[in-house]
């Protein structure tokens, strides 16, 4: 059992530092052309924050371990926004560019209507939903390139950092040796992240069924607060330190898109590996509760985080408090049945 936990918290370990190493190139690489800072947390930030949960979704389904597939996915969705953004709200709420968040927000919510119409209508996850899932990925990413293009803006510098003069700005621009070095420090950050990830995905995915196998406890209620909560780590760190240094767009774009990932990357790959049932390993008075709780609570905690903020223009704190009850009774909940 001690051996299991060790092993479970090396690979929570190697998902963070190595999400944060990704993160750090891939971003590097994205500001060279002077991507919106939104769309860099919709789109760059949001796919190297959610590679552990697609790293552990894959390689569960591809063991056979479906409940810690769709635990994961589900879990990390419910996660990102009903704890993490409610963190992040009640921290410091504010104003939001209403307009830089449609995309996102209408991709989730149309990929949410063709998983949930699956699940609740054919009682699984079949290779088409996933292939359908992966096409909505890719179309989303393509807009989403097309949109950073047609309305760049200049990255700012971070605050209490000092703004370089115009011609000592200009002469580090324009040194082609300290480029090169940059580009090759960038390109090792992402490929020793990738690394990190997949070995840490591993560990956890194995040593998780260890500790679910010597509790007794199910395999989705594992996969849906633990293994959530430790794969969503990257989005908490990453929506605190953008908090942190004023960029609130960054934080919430982080989170929305990542949630978008999970439910199009995510679980569109491990289905399309795996094709499997809606888990029904917990019942309620005869009610699978993947389909009364699970899937349900998706939903709503991404309408109390999206509809207020897109008609009002800015993120409440009685959004965060909210989120915030709804993920405890959640937890409960999962523990009590």
């Amino acid at each position: 059992m001690v051996q299991y936990i060790l092993l479970f918290l090396l690979g929570l370990v190697l998902l963070i530092k190595g999400g944060d190493w990704f993160v750090d190139g891939s971003v590097g690489i994205a500001r060279r052309f002077h991507l919106s800072e939104i769309l860099i947390g919709a789109t760059i930030v949001a796919i190297g924050t959610t590679l552990p949960e697609v790293m552990v979704s894959s390689i569960s389904a591809i063991q056979g371990e479906s409940d810690i597939s769709y635990g994961n996915a589900i879990g990390s969705i419910i996660c990102n926004t009903a704890l993490i953004s409610a963190i992040t709200i009640a921290i410091r709420p504010g104003k939001i560019n209403r307009k830089s968040l449609r995309l996102p927000v209408i991709f989730f919510f149309s990929s949410a209507i063709l998983y949930c119409a699956t699940a609740y209508f054919a009682g699984e996850f079949t290779r088409p939903l996933g292939i359908g899932l992966l096409a909505i990925f890719v179309v989303y990413m393509i807009l989403s390139v097309f949109a950073a293009k047609k309305d760049p803006i200049p990255t700012l510098p971070e605050e209490g950092a000092d703004k370089p003069s115009e011609p000592q700005e200009k002469q580090e621009n324009d040194d082609p040796k300290k480029k090169k070095l940059d580009l090759i420090k960038e390109i090792v950050f992402l490929v020793l992240g990738a690394a990190c990830i997949a070995v840490g995905a591993k560990l956890l995915v194995d040593n998780g069924i260890g500790i679910s196998n010597e509790l007794g406890v199910p395999q989705k209620v594992i996969a849906l607060i633990f293994v959530a909560l430790g794969t969503s780590l990257p989005e908490l760190v990453t929506a605190i330190t953008a908090l942190a240094k004023g960029h609130s767009a960054l934080s919430l774009g982080n989170i929305i898109g990542a949630n978008l990932v999970n439910i199009v990357l995510v679980s569109g790959l491990s289905i399309t590996l795996k094709p499997f049932a809606v888990p029904a390993e917990t019942v309620v008075n005869g009610m699978n509760t993947s389909l009364i709780v699970d899937i349900p609570l998706m939903l709503v905690v991404m309408l109390i985080l999206t509809v207020p903020t897109l008609i009002r223009g800015k993120l409440a704190r009685w959004q965060g408090i909210l989120l915030l009850s709804l993920y405890t009774a959640f937890c409960v909940f999962q523990f009590v049945i």
